[in-house]
């Protein structure tokens, strides 16, 4: 039996039902929605499945949708059938002001790494890791750059000259 975006929707359908939740499969690559509160189970019950056989977690990053009160924050875990090559995407939205995801360390070992990132550009609190803390950034840093809240220039600068960048002005 092949292992078809059909037959993954069925199996996940069959064992959460409702709680599985935008079904999509932009250029073929099965993505779905779960509540926070359920991502560890999800993932658990995709890794453990004699059939399923999700036991790669190829990545997992943070967006933020500023725009969407109360889902500002999505985590976004992309995992892989090694042994049938199929792929997926499931995303888990939180709100902002309670950035709390569990996390997938106890699954994955390469989780660890990839939640200290998202918690350092983004400020998603992976509840029950390890070693939550900066990896990239310096630990007195208190912002997440990676938000949307912030100018993608320092428009105080002065020591930059738009034409060197092809704006404003003409360039003979």
């Amino acid at each position: 039996m092949s292992l078809t975006n059909e037959y993954i929707r069925q199996r996940i359908t069959e064992k959460f039902g409702d709680a599985i939740t935008n079904v999509e499969e932009p250029a073929g690559f099965l993505t779905f929605e779960v509540p926070k509160e359920m991502n560890l189970k999800v993932m658990q019950f995709l890794h453990d499945d004699n059939e399923l056989k999700f036991r790669f977690l190829t990545d997992l990053c943070g967006v933020h949708y500023p725009n969407q009160e109360g889902r500002e924050l999505a985590v976004v875990y992309h995992m892989h059938n090694l042994v049938d090559n199929v792929r997926l995407r499931m995303k888990v939205f939180t709100g902002i002001n309670d950035p709390d995801v569990f996390t997938a360390t106890s699954l994955f070992e390469s989780a660890n790494w990839q939640e200290r990132e998202t918690y350092d550009f983004y400020g998603i609190n992976f509840v029950g890791h390890p070693n939550l803390k900066r990896i990239l950034n310096v630990d007195e840093m208190d912002y997440f750059p990676m938000r949307k809240e912030y100018p993608l220039e320092d428009q105080s600068r002065i020591d930059k000259d738009d034409e060197m960048f092809g704006r404003g002005g003409s360039i003979s």
